[in-house]
């Protein structure tokens, strides 16, 4: 198994838990004006991106503690999902690069777009990411054998 795989496919109850933490830290971090928070955010985002949820704080507590209490795992393609993270990663990488330029307001101001996809997400089980990488491959840009179960199908979660 490589360093950088991703799982395939995904328990949906562990990323909407993440998602969760995600939208909890943005939150705080938009409310109280504190956008250094998109520092640990885009670390989380880059180890999910790149080893799926296997050292990420925020998956490791989503799929250790509090996805196996909610019961049967609902599983869902992979790819899109990493898709997501890295979609997450350039966001919250986007306001850490502001903040550490000396930028904070502007920070914030992007860091508070990661606030309604993690709220989609962890609220209503619609992943924005997923749905973007649905179109991608409708539209021919994300080939098919990339996701050959979302290529048969409307990826909607």
């Amino acid at each position: 198994m490589s360093v950088f795989t991703f799982p395939n496919p995904v328990n949906d109850k562990v990323a909407r838990t993440v998602a969760a933490c995600v939208l909890v830290t943005a939150v705080v971090a938009v409310a109280t004006h504190q956008p250094w928070l998109s520092l640990p955010l885009a670390v989380g985002f880059a180890l999910r991106a790149a080893f799926g949820p296997r050292v990420s704080p925020f998956a490791v507590l989503a799929s250790r503690v509090v996805a196996p209490r909610l019961g049967a795992p609902h599983l869902v393609p992979g790819p899109p999902k990493r898709f997501a993270q890295a979609i997450g990663l350039v966001v919250t990488g986007t306001a850490s690069v502001l903040w550490l330029a000396g930028a904070p307001t502007a920070a914030t101001i992007v860091l508070a777009v990661i606030i309604p996809a993690a709220g989609l997400e962890s609220l209503a089980g619609f992943c924005l990411g997923c749905w973007m990488f649905g179109l991608l491959m409708r539209g021919g840009l994300i080939p098919r054998s990339v996701c050959l179960s979302c290529a048969n199908v409307a990826y909607e979660g």
